[in-house]
């Protein structure tokens, strides 16, 4: 009975609007020194003995790709609390996720053409990373579209919910498009697909293929982009929150109002 008051207790939204209002600012802050030192430091960095000044993009692109997938994560686990556990704010998190998502997704794809052009002499090939990323985009789309073009939001919640843990599937295939899966407990090895894009150089098993007066700055500018999403995600919850509330009341208001036409016809 105590968990289950504890977890009541974190689910309820006038808690939830106390607790983030007192730590958004704070989240906010921090989000705007961590981004802004380690732009600073990516932008001192110096360049790339192959890709010269142009690897500076990285310290834009790496974090929107990585918080792009990370943000659909977020929408597929609060549509899995929704439909499974019926919890009171999951809903409100995969919708308020789910354009700060696309947002980042989108911002990945226009600084890796940026980047792509040097380095490959076209914005665009119809590889497998860019084109899985691209499906991801477009899924995004296809959450935010299926939701606003169904007026009963509570259809609507649990159809986008289902949409969401159904093309969670895409999440793997991006991994897999340059680097490849290994499965030992099932005796399964994916390789890797034919593609321009280069695996990853920073979470690897074999350490950092990258040197650290690129690494550092990358991973502060990582950072500070995560806290940023964070904080525009409990941004985006509480305005949904205040939102149905005044959703709420405004249909209240018309209950009353019909009520009362009625009360003043029947007499």
């Amino acid at each position: 009975m105590q968990n289950q008051s504890i977890t009541q207790k974190l689910a309820n939204p006038t808690r939830f609007m106390a607790l983030s209002g007192a730590i958004l600012p704070w989240l906010t802050a921090l989000a705007i020194a961590l981004i802004a030192f380690g732009l600073y430091r990516g932008w001192t960095a110096p360049p790339d003995y192959q890709q010269g000044e142009t690897i500076k993009i990285m310290y834009i692109h790496v974090p929107m790709a990585w918080l792009g997938m990370m943000a659909y994560g977020v929408v597929a686990v609060s549509s899995f609390g929704l439909l499974v556990f019926r919890h009171p704010l999951a809903d409100v998190s995969a919708k308020a996720a789910a354009p700060i998502g696309a947002a980042f997704t989108l911002l990945a794809l226009l600084t890796g053409s940026l980047w792509g052009k040097p380095m490959w002499g076209t914005y665009w090939v119809w590889d497998a990373r860019l084109t899985s990323v691209l499906l991801l985009f477009f899924l995004y789309l296809g959450l935010i579209a299926l939701r606003s073009s169904i007026e009963e939001e509570t259809l609507a919640s649990k159809l986008t919910a289902v949409l969401a843990l159904v093309g969670v599937v895409i999440l793997p295939f991006i991994k897999i498009s340059v680097e490849g899966m290994s499965i030992p407990w099932l005796g399964l090895e994916i390789p890797a697909w034919n593609t321009l894009h280069q695996p990853s150089s920073v979470f690897r098993s074999d350490g950092p293929k990258i040197h650290s007066s690129q690494l550092y700055p990358l991973l502060y500018s990582a950072l500070g982009f995560t806290v940023l999403f964070f904080a525009l995600h409990m941004k985006g919850m509480r305005n949904e929150i205040l939102r149905r509330r005044v959703k709420a009341l405004r249909m209240a208001q018309v209950d009353r109002a019909r009520a009362e036409e009625q009360m003043a016809a029947a007499q």
